[in-house]
């Protein structure tokens, strides 16, 4: 399944919901994205991580493939009066010298990369003491609820999906990491719901992997339409309530 991002730029900027503030304090309290640390944020899609270190007075560059979501990543910046440094590129081959930053973070976008490679590039651009976090804001199907019926969905429209039946949990992120050489490998891990109108809703599912990123535009018009039936027909709550699982995984550089 090929999944472009890029197609998904407006949606993706209007309806993905943020990492929530308690997300910034855990990380500012295990010393990430503190003011004056220069951070790079990779994968950054509409900067979303990037921008709440930025907030928090982190000198913060991002990396993105995807030109469209560097857009509006711009976009949203001037909005929030933070300037952020973007590039485009990859995390397999960081456009950076070796040990220009303090803080590595990836949010929402590990599993999409060829993760030794880009574990051995975060190692590398890392200084010495230097923290690698990878992050996760990643939407619950619970028995029952409006993300299993989505999914199933999904799943209809397009089989190739692999995104499915997700815990909030990446077990697989501290092997990355130890055999990259980093060490000190910790996580944490809370919930929290994420209020979603039935438009939104729509809008956050056109913008996922399995939807518009992947799907021709006709085809998304039709899953939207049925969405919505979906919706008006099983679940009447609007706002809806998201069951939301934050995680992160840190290590550090020695």
């Amino acid at each position: 399944m090929k999944v472009d991002f890029g197609k998904t730029a407006q949606d993706y900027r209007q309806h993905r919901a943020g990492f929530p503030e308690a997300f910034f304090a855990r990380a500012a309290a295990l010393g990430v994205g503190l003011a004056g640390q220069q951070m790079l944020d990779v994968g950054t899609g509409t900067g979303t991580l990037a921008r709440g270190f930025a907030l928090r007075g982190a000198q913060v560059t991002a990396l993105d493939p995807a030109a469209p979501l560097l857009e509006q990543a711009r976009s949203l910046d001037e909005q929030a009066g933070v300037q952020i440094a973007y590039h485009e590129g990859t995390a397999e081959a960081l456009p950076f010298g070796d040990e220009s930053f303090d803080v590595l973070s990836a949010g929402q976008c590990w599993h999409w990369f060829d993760r030794a490679k880009a574990a051995q590039e975060a190692y590398r651009v890392l200084r010495r003491g230097g923290v690698m976090a990878i992050a996760h804001f990643d939407w619950l199907p619970l028995s029952g609820n409006v993300v299993e019926a989505t999914e199933q969905l999904i799943l209809q429209h397009n089989p190739g999906w692999q995104g499915a039946g997700g815990t909030g949990i990446h077990a697989t992120h501290f092997a990355d990491l130890a055999q990259a050489g980093f060490v000190g490998l910790e996580s944490f891990s809370f919930d929290v719901p994420v209020s979603y109108s039935h438009e939104a809703w729509r809008g956050r599912i056109r913008a996922s992997a399995g939807v518009a990123a992947s799907l021709s535009p006709a085809a998304v018009a039709v899953f939207d339409q049925e969405l919505a039936a979906l919706l008006a027909r099983d679940f009447h709550d609007d706002p809806l309530c998201i069951p939301h699982r934050v995680l992160m995984v840190y290590a550090r550089k020695y």
